[in-house]
């Protein structure tokens, strides 16, 4: 058995110097808890601070023109600091503050926004249930209100900013990591792990060896475990924070035995998954009644999700219909003025589940009898002239509100394809037909980033396939009100319209 980068035994003399400098780089430094305690302290202040100086600064640049110089600050910090312990709490006990968390460079805005929005209700429920409701201005507490939150989603950036300039494999705060393996694996660890963006410090490897030809099970126990033993003997004297072996798991009984044997040593143990893990970054452990399993991947929408985005759909698709009612009776007529034919367009799309359905369009190409499928492309000669302003400005959309309200589709989700071109890209893009486990929506995450028209290459579909997916796995309501508004006011949402 062999250790990568654990410092060779030196004789006396010149070389006495390299060897502390050696022992100083690979043994944990004094106070790295109390740093790593620190930053996460001070990411969490930073938070508190955005929180109750916006607050302050709404009391002051309200009453400071209108109340003569009195300015009772006493009851908005109190409301400042309760907003704040709700805020902080929760984030907390999910390590948002962690070095980790920040280090993965997710500033979790949406998730951020619903905590804002969950802290407000329960302040006002505080002030009505304690009947202090009534010494805020309400002028103070919209401003506060909506002014807190981007200064909130500002300060979270700025922090993980800082944190990851902080916090390099280089400092005393990084992760200290020991690897232990067969060389084919640990080989494979660094030729696909770069420690830099990893943000964490491999401080030492383990290398198990091949049994030798014609070992019989005896020998080879005899040498894993003599291999063990010396691996578990360096680790206790280099005290790392986390060990990974990265033994295959196809080698049950080796990993069975790496595992009990690291048990013994006060670090986190994790073991390496293979490849077909790598696609997936959540990974947990789930029961299903007695049943143990590392799931990768669960329902796109828990039940009451599925409940709240069915009820955000029906209320914003019906107001959307009687609202819009003039416009699409003016449209109508527009399309049956402009060219002979419907002005209603159908076709089949798969939906939920790959389940066909009728999806309608306001009809913007001219009724050709017996045509084929095509796809429309820029300066396409079967465009009406009405047809082209509908579909530039995303009206020709709009009749799918009726699809909302069948059930057949949602306001926002990924974009339903033809047939011809869901058969076509499932059978050569990845995960394609994962689009199909939630509702298809009139708008989507890819259209409103320009992700729209005509798909040239199976590039362009990629692309926007990874968007779908990208909604599904981070769905909140937030984000569905964020596409809504960046449909109607985004100028990438009308990029690639004709």
């Amino acid at each position: 058995m062999r250790h990568e980068r654990f410092p060779p035994i030196v004789t006396p003399g010149p070389a006495g110097p390299e060897r502390r400098a050696i022992w100083t780089a690979l043994l944990p430094r004094r106070r790295r808890g109390a740093k790593r305690l620190a930053i996460g302290t001070a990411a969490a202040l930073a938070d508190l601070a955005a929180i109750v100086g916006t607050g302050l600064a709404a009391h002051l640049l309200y009453h400071f023109p209108f109340a003569q110089g009195t300015v009772p600050l006493a009851a908005t910090l109190q409301a400042a600091l309760l907003l704040g312990l709700f805020v902080l709490v929760p984030n907390v006990a999910r390590g948002e503050y962690s070095i980790e968390t920040c280090l993965s460079g997710q500033p979790h805005l949406r998730r951020t926004a619903t905590l804002w929005l969950v802290a407000w209700t329960l302040v006002l429920l505080v002030g009505f249930l304690t009947k202090t409701s009534g010494q805020f201005s309400r002028v103070v507490a919209v401003a506060y209100f909506l002014a807190g939150l981007p200064l909130l989603l500002g300060t979270r950036i700025l922090t993980l900013r800082l944190v990851q300039r902080l916090v390099t494999p280089r400092s005393d705060t990084a992760r200290r990591v020991h690897l232990i393996g067969y060389e084919a694996d640990i080989a494979s660890f660094y030729a696909t792990h770069d420690s830099e963006a990893l943000g964490l410090r491999v401080i030492g490897a383990s290398y198990l060896r091949a049994p030798p030809a014609g070992a019989d099970e005896d020998a080879r126990r005899r040498q894993f475990g003599e291999d063990l033993d010396l691996a578990v003997s360096v680790v206790r004297f280099l005290r790392p924070d986390d060990i990974f072996v990265l033994v295959p798991w196809s080698d049950a009984e080796d990993v069975e035995r790496c595992v009990d044997a690291f048990l013994r040593v006060p670090a986190a143990l994790h073991l390496r998954p293979g490849r077909v893990m790598d696609r997936f970054e959540d990974l947990r452990l789930a029961r299903v009644g007695r049943l143990s399993g590392i799931n990768v991947g669960g329902a796109p929408l828990s039940p009451l999700e599925v409940a709240l985005k069915r009820a955000f759909d029906l209320v914003l698709a019906g107001l959307g219909l009687v609202l819009l009612s003039p416009l699409l009776v003016l449209i109508a007529i527009l399309i049956r003025l402009d060219s002979p034919g419907p002005c209603l367009f159908r076709q089949k799309r798969y939906g939920f589940n790959q389940e066909a359905f009728s999806v309608f369009k306001f009809r913007s190409m001219r009724v050709e009898a017996g045509a084929t499928f095509r796809q429309a492309t820029r300066g396409d000669d079967r465009i009406t002239r009405v047809g082209r302003f509908l579909r530039r400005s995303n009206l020709d959309e709009l009749p799918q509100l009726l699809n909302v309200i069948r059930g057949d589709m949602s306001l926002v989700g990924p974009r339903p394809h033809a047939l011809a071109h869901d058969r076509s890209f499932e059978r050569r893009i990845a995960l394609y037909a994962r689009r199909h486990n939630v509702r298809p929506g009139i708008t989507g995450w890819a259209q409103v980033n320009g992700l729209r028209g005509e798909t040239l290459t199976d590039a362009d579909m990629r692309r926007r396939v990874e968007h779908d997916l990208y909604y599904i796995d981070n769905w909140s309501i937030w984000f569905d009100i964020q596409i809504i508004a960046m449909t109607v006011f985004a100028r990438s949402a009308f990029r690639n319209a004709y």
